[in-house]
């Protein structure tokens, strides 16, 4: 599913993320699917995960499951 040029579609970056250009991904919620892609590149490409893979994932970021180190 391709979503590059989609005017309706509302990207968002956590509040957490600051305004020095780092490293930050933008997500964005598409009816029964969510797309994630890099802030720093607003017409590249993005991923497409179901809500269910995006809502497994989520609870696995804040379960610790993957931290780094």
């Amino acid at each position: 599913m391709s979503i590059r040029g989609t005017s309706k579609v509302r990207w968002r970056k956590s509040s957490r993320s600051g305004d020095t250009g780092g490293a930050c991904v933008e997500v964005a919620s598409l009816a029964k699917r969510v797309g994630v892609r890099d802030s720093k590149d607003a017409d590249g490409p993005a991923l497409v995960f179901s809500a269910a893979e995006w809502r497994a994932f989520a609870q696995r970021v804040k379960c610790g499951g993957h931290d780094i180190g």
